[in-house]
């Protein structure tokens, strides 16, 4: 794995940790589109709720950490999407959220 990709997921995991909320309560899968994944189909609120995300280098360092956090306990599915997909995103699963 790149610096890069370390970089960013140092960055995510110390969101989630500070968060103090369990990985088994984090939704962690991959985009194309941030906006229109995390915030349009999942239904993550914007302002207030507990979301992060970040670009990796390539669509297979993004299919890597995403399955590096399934593994860790998070929720989602791997193998989704196109080659296009280099976002990594992460948010809190909430009543109000669609996974």
């Amino acid at each position: 794995m790149l610096q890069a990709t370390l970089s960013l997921s140092s960055e995510i995991d110390t969101y989630m940790r500070e968060s103090g909320i369990p990985n088994s309560r984090w939704y962690v899968g991959v985009t194309s589109d941030i906006e229109e994944r995390l915030f349009g189909y999942h239904n993550v609120v914007r302002n207030g709720g507990k979301w992060a995300h970040g670009r990796c280098l390539s669509s297979a360092e993004a299919r890597d950490l995403e399955a590096a956090y399934h593994r860790a306990g998070c929720q989602g599915a791997g193998g989704g999407g196109d080659h296009g997909c280099v976002y990594i995103y992460a948010y809190v699963v909430t009543p109000t959220t669609t996974e």
